[in-house]
């Protein structure tokens, strides 16, 4: 009998994760500008703050790139203001967010993915992020603003956190809270895709 060929199935995206895309990196484009006219910053100004090149800046504030959740952190951390303000999300009184209007930020190598699990109108010094890192993935982020603490349950899997000079492996069920206002590393050692949730609380 011949054999047959086993055709590996292409997973579905979850709901929300691609459909959002395009409205988000509108809110991304219109903020970034709003921003930099409110500050009177040039796109060179705001190119030294962040660290993020010109060009890049003026493909994100014109709408023709979708960001890096790396790049976002650099621009948000640029312009001194929580993550959440860079996207562009409006207070409410009482807000319900759905898994199926959530946008997935992602790495440049796609190992790191992060959703936020903050409705619009939350507490804008208080961010809450799922994060889902693949098998030996390895995901550097940058300093955020000055001040800035994160709190990172482990849900699945392992995590190896990196935060200045000390690193500390955690299991599931393991928690850290660390000074995120200095370079930190996540890495996952194990052999699957490890899920985090990340709690991170501004300096007001």
């Amino acid at each position: 009998m011949p054999k047959q060929r086993r055709v590996a199935k292409r997973r579905s995206p979850p709901p929300g994760d691609e459909v959002g895309a395009a409205e988000m990196a509108r809110r991304v484009a219109e903020n970034l500008r709003m921003l930099r006219r409110a500050r009177d910053m040039s796109l060179d100004a705001l190119a030294e703050a962040s660290g993020v090149s010109r060009a890049a800046l003026s493909q994100i504030e014109t709408n023709k790139s979708n960001p890096t959740v790396g790049l976002l952190w650099k621009i948000a951390v640029g312009f001194g203001v929580p993550f959440s303000e860079l996207l562009g999300e409006q207070r409410a009184t009482v807000s319900v967010l759905r898994r199926a209007e959530t946008q997935v930020l992602r790495s440049a190598d796609g190992k790191f993915h992060s959703r936020s699990l903050s409705p619009a109108g939350a507490n804008p010094f208080v961010e809450v992020y799922e994060l889902r890192l693949a098998a030996r993935g390895r995901h550097v982020s940058e300093p955020h603003a000055t001040g800035t603490r994160e709190l990172v349950v482990v849900l699945s899997g392992a995590l190896r956190l990196t935060a200045g000079d000390a690193t500390y492996d955690l299991g599931a069920g393991d928690s850290v809270w660390f000074a995120a206002d200095l370079t930190h590393v996540y890495q996952n050692p194990g052999g699957s895709e490890a899920r985090y949730y990340d709690l991170i609380l501004y300096a007001k």
